[in-house]
């Protein structure tokens, strides 16, 4: 069990890296539900991860991490409804 949480950390982190990396390179906004969804997506599985080797302050900051990025996902949801698409 300990190997499979583990591992979800590892594809967390990856999914931030790289949502980040491609937003710097402008291959995604910012703004995208794309890059919202992986960053949400990372740090839960971040958080789910730190259930094996618990470290507050980095639950903390993927606690808020994911917090952001659902409120960023209303947000988007919330435009998209507003404007018919």
């Amino acid at each position: 069990m300990s190997a499979v949480l583990a591992f979800m950390g590892y594809v967390g982190s990856g999914l931030v890296v790289v949502s980040y990396f491609a937003a710097q390179q402008r291959w995604l906004s910012q703004k995208s539900l794309a890059y919202l969804l992986a960053n949400f997506s990372g740090a839960v599985l971040i958080l789910a991860s730190l259930y094996v080797d618990w470290n507050f302050p980095a639950a903390l900051v993927e606690l808020f991490w994911a917090a952001i990025s659902l409120y960023g996902v209303l947000l988007y949801r919330r435009d998209r409804m507003r404007s018919g698409n």
